[in-house]
């Protein structure tokens, strides 16, 4: 049988019966040694080469401090790729993998019908004691629906360096604690029924996230968006004055 077929097969399987149900039933999964060693590390070794070589900025705040890097409540250092970039065949191999996940998730996930995701983020925290304080991917309705992100991080401990993504399902009595390891993926809903927060890291700490948007909640939020950029351009003349 072709690997194709046996791995479209495989990701079939793992979306209808463990990605799909997890979600519905606490809201977030995750899934180990998903690219195994050999490509893990490919995709790691992009990752440190762009950190080495300085492509990392400082991660922005959204909402009310939009564009503005405040490292004691996010200290992570970012850059945006579409994977297609030069030397990043690894990065698009994962992005076509987890695509692929999301797409046989199909018309299950609920309301949501997903047709597109954002670029990836590559992250790092520099193992200086930052984290990124407790918050929610999408609180005002912007279109993203599933958090995805893929760790990678070797012989990490969580108990000596720290890291832990902690996720604080909504109404319920329990936290949700995830180890940043090596050749993990892990899924969860976007909104506020899923506010996290990651906690203090004593070594570097290596990620990339993924969102995918609900298509209708997309458009809507890009309405919105070109609304109001658009009363705003109205309005500068007169605040020219």
């Amino acid at each position: 049988m072709p690997l194709g077929h046996i791995m479209r097969l495989d990701l079939e399987r793992i979306a209808l019966e463990y990605v799909v149900p997890c979600l519905h039933d606490i809201g977030f999964c995750y899934l180990d040694n998903f690219l195994g060693e050999v490509v893990g590390d490919c995709v790691l070794e992009r990752v440190k080469r762009m950190h080495r070589d300085g492509e990392l900025a400082d991660g922005q705040l959204a909402g009310p401090s939009r564009g503005v890097a405040k490292r004691h409540l996010r200290g992570d250092q970012i850059k945006w790729i579409g994977g297609t970039e030069e030397g990043c065949e690894a990065i698009n191999f994962l992005l076509t993998l987890i695509d692929r996940l999301v797409m046989y998730c199909g018309s299950r996930l609920g309301k949501y019908y997903v047709k597109e995701r954002s670029k990836a983020m590559i992250a790092c925290y520099p193992g200086n004691g930052t984290g990124y304080v407790r918050h929610v991917d999408n609180p005002n309705g912007d279109g993203r629906c599933i958090t995805c992100i893929y760790y990678l991080n070797k012989n990490w401990d969580s108990k000596l360096h720290g890291g832990i993504l902690r996720i604080f399902p909504e109404g319920k009595s329990y936290v949700a604690d995830v180890e940043p390891i090596f050749d993990r993926l892990l899924f969860f809903w976007s909104d506020r029924r899923n506010p996290h927060e990651v906690q203090p890291s004593y070594a570097t700490r290596y990620a990339m996230t993924v969102w995918y948007f609900d298509a209708e909640e997309r458009a809507e939020a890009k309405k919105k968006f070109r609304s109001l950029t658009d009363a705003r351009k109205r309005e500068a003349p007169l605040n020219e004055d």
